[in-house]
């Protein structure tokens, strides 16, 4: 079974994932880190776990979920993989960034793009994309069966969905594809947001302001 590290970092306090095999090799979701000393904070947690980053992974490519992109590939040689369709958000970010006061270098391009479905895997870990659009065009789910968890980005949160009044963003769009593509998942399945704590399908399902009755 794999083990799961959360980490906050940035102003904007994205969820920054760590999932770690028994061997050490581990995956990174959505690298937030903005300043050195959250770069440091990540490496050094890295280290003091003994883990080897093997793959990195974007739910989507809003700024605050690719501002440690580059120094992922600089301290570990690795470059995002994320939706095609989410490419226009990598290439906004820097002047996304301005109109929240802040600055960053343009993340590096992609390693490559993964597509709705495709299973993306890192040692005996499986990973299962789903496209749950509407946050943005490309934003992307990664479930894990195995372990009984989904990493949902910025689509679904605890009792919350993502904004949709961004550049690709739509309401009825990512009503729909939460209902359609995480609310089919086991209720027991657990929710890893990009933001906030974690929650479950289930509770979601049952009293998300968005969806209960």
């Amino acid at each position: 079974m794999m083990e799961i590290f959360r980490l906050v970092f940035s102003p904007i306090e994205v969820n920054t994932y760590i999932l770690a095999e028994e061997s050490g090799d581990c995956a990174i979701i959505d690298c937030g880190c903005y300043t050195e000393a959250e770069e440091k904070k990540l490496a050094d947690f890295i280290r003091g776990k003994n883990l080897k980053p093997v793959l990195l992974l974007n739910t989507h490519c809003h700024l605050d979920h690719v501002f440690g992109n580059g120094f992922i590939l600089e301290k570990y040689g690795l470059k995002a993989f994320s939706s095609e369709s989410d490419e226009y958000n990598r290439k906004d970010s820097v002047q996304h960034a301005m109109l929240f006061g802040l600055t960053m270098n343009e993340p590096p391009e992609p390693a490559g793009f993964i597509s709705d479905n495709q299973v993306v895997t890192f040692g005996t870990t499986e990973l299962k994309a789903l496209h749950v659009p509407g946050h943005s065009s490309g934003s992307l789910a990664f479930y894990s069966e195995k372990n009984g968890c989904v990493f949902t980005g910025d689509a679904l949160f605890s009792g919350s969905i993502g904004r949709t009044d961004l550049q690709g963003g739509d309401y009825n769009t990512l009503i729909k594809s939460i209902k359609v593509k995480l609310f089919t998942l086991p209720e027991l399945t657990v929710v890893y947001p990009g933001h906030g704590i974690d929650t479950t399908i289930g509770k979601e399902m049952k009293s998300n302001p968005y969806f209960s009755t």
